[in-house]
């Protein structure tokens, strides 16, 4: 498929220019031709628009509220607050995102860009669709993603339904993607970035059409080095503010000692198992462990053992050899086609099964009404029920859901 050259149809094709750090000038929202896609990811407004930038208090979000300033557009810069105790979160100096201190970075820089400036709660929708989701999983044997679940329940669903209601066209994120249309089919689909080394598809394959007809990102043209010399150019306060990598609401990153401060479930001690069902040893409870790990088993078998499997209902977690963690095989649930409305016979694309995961060629089909079956051209490592599988055609999302097995 061949997408259209227009994200939305009222943007013009006149172009901004910003410097970049080669000294160079980079057509911001400029074309770009790649596997027969172009974009036009905005362009200056002949109709002013009013957009709402999710601002988290780092430069990508910073940058992405300057750029579309510069475009024409009329700015508000909102931070979601999601939790209400700072110690849950890194200081800005750490690159926090959900805390007081990304608020006050937050303001600082809408103060620096002369927006409006305003700090949304979204406690409870936080609390629904990502804490309690989170905890599930875990207690199920499962590796969840809580970053797909923000984009889409608060950061997309929530953010933007408050948004519409007071008056806004659009939202907008500081997210290393871009949105394109489909000239085949009108469809919206989300397009890799320009670098694949911030490249963050993978987080927004489950976002609608109609989350996406109404979203900006235009941080997704740019390098990270570029937007940060942008930041530096423009003297925008958290120019230099390292990323946030860390769960937002577990920064120490000790997902077992969340888990029990916040669920009433005891979480049993169970046994290590081999494939065939022989007892290795003790866990300390399913919630520790993932597929594909190896760290922290705590358990001499005179050569390296890998979490092959979670069993929830026996309490067991499958012990095996390092070739027993690859699958050519997987199954998958909770389904969102972005390309195309539905899936119809055999397909072939590249599947990424995790955030980092580079990618492999694969055969996807329907296996059931909410079900697709995705079977790999060479095995694949540490294939986690509860993680994402996300579909790519001609470097943008086609679809994905959720691994079960």
């Amino acid at each position: 498929m061949a997408c259209a050259s227009v994200h939305h149809e009222e943007q013009s094709s006149a172009v901004s220019s910003v410097k970049v750090p080669n000294g160079g000038v980079r057509q911001a929202f400029s074309i770009y031709l790649k596997n027969g896609m172009d974009f036009l990811n905005g362009g200056k407004m002949s109709n002013k628009k009013k957009v709402v930038v999710g601002m988290s208090g780092g430069v990508d979000s910073s940058v992405a509220a300057y750029l579309l300033k510069k475009q024409g557009y009329e700015v508000i810069g909102v931070t979601m607050e999601i939790w209400q105790e700072e110690s849950h979160f890194q200081s800005s100096e750490n690159g926090g995102c959900c805390g007081l201190s990304a608020v006050e970075d937050a303001r600082r820089v809408a103060w620096k860009l002369d927006i409006p400036y305003y700090v949304m709660n979204f406690r409870r929708e936080f609390s629904d669709n990502v804490i309690s989701y989170f905890l599930k999983e875990y207690l199920q044997g499962r590796t969840p993603n809580p970053c797909i679940a923000c984009n889409r329940y608060v950061k997309w669903e929530a953010l933007l339904q408050r948004s519409i209601e007071i008056g806004a066209d659009y939202i907008a994120t500081g997210h290393y993607a871009r949105i394109a249309r489909l000239k085949e089919n009108g469809r919206y689909v989300i397009a890799n970035s320009v670098t694949s080394k911030k490249d963050q598809t993978y987080a927004l394959y489950n976002l609608t059409q109609y989350q996406l007809a109404h979203t900006l990102m235009p941080v997704g043209d740019f390098t990270k080095e570029e937007i940060r010399q942008i930041a530096l150019d423009m003297e925008i306060p958290v120019a230099s503010k390292p990323d946030s990598m860390e769960i937002c609401f577990v920064p120490d990153q000790d997902y077992g000692r969340f888990i029990r401060e916040n669920t009433k479930e005891k979480i049993e001690e169970g046994d290590f198992v081999d494939l065939q069902g022989n007892v290795l040893g003790r866990h300390k409870g399913i919630i520790h462990y993932t597929v594909g790990q190896r760290k922290g088993l705590n358990i001499s078998m005179g050569y390296p053992v890998y979490v092959v499997e979670i069993k929830p209902k026996e309490n067991q977690v499958v012990l095996g050899k390092y070739e027993d963690v690859f699958r050519t095989r997987l199954y998958a649930n909770q389904l969102n086609f972005m390309s195309i409305e539905s899936l119809q016979g055999e397909k072939r694309v590249l599947a990424k099964i995790r955030y980092n995961h580079q990618g492999a060629m694969c055969t996807i089909r329907m296996a059931g009404e909410d079900t697709v079956e995705c079977v790999f051209d060479e095995p694949q490592r540490a294939v986690a029920p509860g993680q994402a599988v996300v579909f790519y055609e001609n470097d943008y999302v086609l679809g994905g859901g959720v691994i079960i097995s």
